[in-house]
């Protein structure tokens, strides 16, 4: 039976003037046009109010809470634009120091946040979990009362209802059958009970809006769905050219993989090229035509020990360039960046300053330095302090920017049979300061560099539950934008016979089917009441 909800929350049947629960007075003109909505059911939350549970339950179904959680999330999303995500920072660097350095205070604050790593922040995670929540309730807070009372329409309505329909008007001499033959030739499903006609059209667009929540959870739990172990990477490889490097998240209980670059190949433009000389020539210095790495996959052998040296089995060999991956299982591995001529390793010799006299030489790993080099006879060097990209801080003391050997210092301690207690020299990139008179010196020996290129590893299992969810929503939004629902009613009355209609959206498209429907019968047009729509 068709329903009206007082203030209260309380259903009552039609033709009531007070509420059967509370006694108040209700206001039949204006609550059944607005009832319309859910078709006069009342909603979990409007009826129970006194648990905890119902508390969340009314909270969450609330669409106030639901748009305030979206603001929320886009502002955030928002906030971690401003400055670059710890992905897309320089590798090997802390990312709490970097921010601080390149963006003072405000990249700090940044930082503690939470904003550095935006996505994957447990904040950000719970909002998208309250957003999904908040969808779900309502969802269910108003479908299922709206799937009921849809489902049990009846044919016959009160008379009050066909009253305080917008459209409405009173006829006599009129042909059921006609009117029945008339509708159906518009394309309404039309039922028949006691001589009343029901006629509708379009029902499924009331259910658009319920569809675009079914896309959103789908989309909402794709998203979250890449915070769990193996089923979203995105990371960043650095392999230097000659190297072998482990590749990220693709330990499983099959294997790591590991990735070797076996060459960096770098082309230019020819700027003489006829064919792009014109872009080339407003461009300064070189650009790349082509950079690519050429490199070998690897995958530890089963049942290896763990801690021990990984034994490595060949997969398969290939080329990346921009654009044309190089891929093997679920993953897929991009040319992202390079670096050319990076510090690899810096040879020094030690030398009697008097006689010019060198004892040894040693060779410096920039990445893996040893702490001390015995160079035979009594001669040795320690390493005391390394600082692979020196600078001097606000204190003039001497710090490094990050763990990238771009302008690498050390603090030797030298031994001698001669200095058996030592001395230390602080050397670096043309610097080389004693500590005292000294008697030995670090006198630089050469370098190696290697280039070094960047790659983007990827793997996404939630793409296809993500594009799931935004096909659905669309359709959704199709759904209820395209159509609508709409509803007229025929009853017979004391010999007379009412007909009353009503849609959810677009009256100017009913009002021109009931327009046809008179012109076809002899059914009194119907007249819109302004008043009962107020």
């Amino acid at each position: 039976m068709q329903t009206i909800t007082c203030e209260c929350g309380h259903s009552n049947p039609y033709g009531t003037s007070l509420c059967q629960a509370c006694g108040k007075p209700l206001k039949q003109d204006v609550e059944i046009l607005s009832s319309m909505r859910y078709e006069g059911s009342a909603r979990r939350s409007q009826t129970y109010k006194q648990t905890l549970v119902d508390k969340i339950w009314n909270f969450f179904s609330s669409v106030k809470v639901g748009v305030w959680l979206i603001v929320i999330i886009l502002v955030a999303a928002a906030i971690g634009t401003i400055f670059p995500q710890e992905t897309f920072i320089p590798p090997n660097v802390d990312p709490a120091t970097h921010y601080e350095s390149e963006y003072g205070t405000l990249g700090l604050i940044y930082y503690l946040l939470g904003f550095h790593n935006l996505y994957g922040s447990w904040w950000f995670i719970l909002l998208l979990g309250m957003l999904g929540l908040s969808i779900i309730i309502a969802s269910l807070d108003r479908g299922i009362p709206l799937y009921k009372a849809l489902k049990t329409q009846r044919v016959t309505r009160h008379d009050q209802f066909m009253k305080n329909q917008r459209l409405f008007s009173k006829s006599s001499d009129v042909e059921l059958d006609e009117i029945k033959y008339t509708l159906e030739s518009l394309r309404y499903k039309v039922r028949e009970e006691n001589g009343n006609l029901f006629a509708e059209k379009g029902r499924f667009s009331r259910w658009g809006a319920y569809v675009n929540h079914v896309g959103l959870i789908i989309f909402l739990t794709g998203a979250m769905l890449r915070f769990f172990p193996g089923m979203y990477v995105d990371d960043i490889l650095w392999v230097r050219e000659g190297e072998k490097a482990s590749i990220p998240g693709t330990s499983s209980e099959e294997g790591q993989y590991y990735l070797e670059n076996n060459d960096f190949i770098l082309e230019m433009y020819d700027k003489e090229e006829k064919k792009f000389n014109s872009a080339l020539s407003s461009v300064d210095g070189e650009v790349a035509k082509n950079y690519q790495s050429n490199v070998t996959l690897y995958k530890t052998k089963e049942n290896h020990t763990i801690g021990a040296e990984p034994e490595l089995e060949k997969v398969k060999s290939g080329e990346i360039r921009v654009n044309e991956p190089f891929k093997f299982d679920s993953f897929a591995l991009y040319q992202t960046d390079f670096k050319l001529n990076e510090f690899y390793k810096m040879s020094f010799e030690l030398e009697e300053k008097a006689t010019g006299n060198k004892f040894g030489k040693l060779t410096v790993d920039l990445h893996d330095p040893k702490k001390e080099y015995d160079l035979g006879d009594g001669y040795k060097v320690k390493i005391e302090e390394y600082f692979p990209n020196f600078v001097l801080n606000d204190q003039n003391q001497p710090s490094t920017v990050n763990n990238l050997p771009d302008n690498p210092a050390f603090v030797f301690s030298m031994y001698s049979p001669k200095t058996p207690e030592g001395e230390k020299a602080f050397v670096g990139i043309q610097k080389n300061i004693d500590s005292g008179e000294n008697q030995f010196k670090m006198t630089f020996a050469g370098i190696e560099t290697k280039d070094l290129t960047a790659l983007t590893v990827r793997k996404d299992h939630t793409l296809w539950i993500i594009a799931l969810g935004g096909i659905i929503f669309m359709i959704g939004v199709t759904q209820g934008l395209y159509w609508n629902y709409r509803r007229i009613w025929i009853k017979q009355n004391a010999g007379e016979v009412w007909a009353a209609a009503h849609t959810n959206k677009n009256w100017y498209g009913l009002k021109k089917d009931v327009e046809f429907l008179s012109d076809k019968t002899n059914l009194t047009p119907l007249e819109e009441k302004e008043t009962a729509s107020k």
